[in-house]
């Protein structure tokens, strides 16, 4: 096969790493929200562990399910460099948006969507039907877990709160919270590690089809050692960069949160976004965390949740998909034009 490397490949290829560094300064709120309103970590610390913790996964998770799955949404038919290009501009055109105005969104699910999107207006122009161009077994899994995650998060971090709290309940309190900041740091840098791990891979899979659509490698070939490696360096160094303002949503707005309770949500969404990476599924690191975070607050009384707060979270949920791909509808029709 004859590698044609062009300059609309490197263009990609670009927004593509963009996209992750958006992703990594979205999402990094999702790592260090709890961390930081329980002031363990100052916000410059917080960021700086979880930048290391997303690049780590690097050296350790070599199965890429998650990318795979990803590189699957769209029919191989109808994936061209233009459907690559408009789904990312949408993304992140969308994650810009939600980060601007302090919504913690899925920057998974804008990627999905705005790819999702663009396949399917390209069926349209290739007089096909919108709904043949993408691969439904996969889709609707990944629509399934936008409740299915936070409720997994939410009866983990329940669970693990209920047990933590029997555990300690004979302990001095003073004792006690300077055991669970100490703890908070290990659970903290876990979910990082597992946000690295599980929201890398969907950029992952993304430059994968990109190569395969410009003829560069074959299809089912082995992923080219450079792909993971700049994805990881991306988020982590989008994650340096912060996102305040959804860190405060995160760790101040849905409930008040102490170090053991913490400890106990940054747990959860970890152990959900392991499981959830060992299947494939392309989850949501906010929707995990989020469910994890409601999950802590239920053990004190269902209106220590902001449910006000929680709702509107859960409208920027629903609405993700759907605006994404109508964006990147938009992008691809316009590049249709131009060009």
């Amino acid at each position: 096969m004859v590698s044609v490397v062009t300059p609309l490949l490197v263009v990609v290829i670009a927004l593509a790493l963009i996209f992750d560094y958006t992703n990594g300064f979205h999402d990094a709120a999702n790592s260090i929200a709890t961390i930081v309103s329980t002031k363990v970590l100052t916000p410059f610390q917080a960021v700086l562990m979880a930048a290391i913790f997303n690049f780590i996964a690097y050296f350790f998770i070599k199965d890429h399910k998650v990318a795979n799955t990803v590189s699957k949404i769209v029919l191989e038919h109808f994936v061209t460099i233009h459907v690559i290009l408009a789904g990312l501009i949408a993304a992140i055109s969308w994650n810009l948006i939600t980060w601007w105005f302090g919504i913690p969104s899925s920057s998974s699910h804008t990627l999905i969507g705005g790819f999702a999107g663009a396949g399917m207006t390209n069926a349209l122009y290739m007089h096909a039907n919108p709904l043949n161009a993408i691969e439904m077994h996969y889709v609707l899994t990944i629509v399934a877990y936008i409740v299915l995650a936070p409720f997994i998060g939410l009866i983990i971090a329940y669970i693990v709160t209920i047990v933590i709290l029997h555990l300690c309940k004979r302990a001095r309190p003073a004792v006690a919270e300077r055991w669970f900041k100490r703890a908070q740091l290990v659970s903290a840098a876990a979910l990082s590690y597992a946000h690295g791990g599980n929201d890398a891979q969907k950029v992952m899979g993304i430059l994968y089809v990109t190569l395969v659509t410009s003829n560069v490698i074959k299809s089912g070939a082995p992923m080219p050692e450079w792909i993971p490696l700049a994805c990881y360096s991306a988020i982590a160094a989008g994650t340096m960069s912060g996102g305040w303002k959804i860190v405060k949503t995160m760790g101040s707005k849905i409930t008040k949160v102490t170090p053991l309770e913490g400890v106990s949500a940054e747990t959860a969404g970890a152990i959900t976004l392991f499981i959830t990476e060992r299947f494939g599924i392309p989850v949501s690191t906010t929707h995990t965390i989020t469910g994890s975070i409601i999950g802590v607050g239920l053990t004190k009384r269902v209106s220590a949740v902001r449910w006000g707060v929680t709702i509107n979270l859960v409208w920027a949920w629903i609405i993700t998909i759907p605006i994404s791909a109508l964006i990147a509808a938009g992008v691809f029709a316009l590049l249709k034009v131009i060009g």
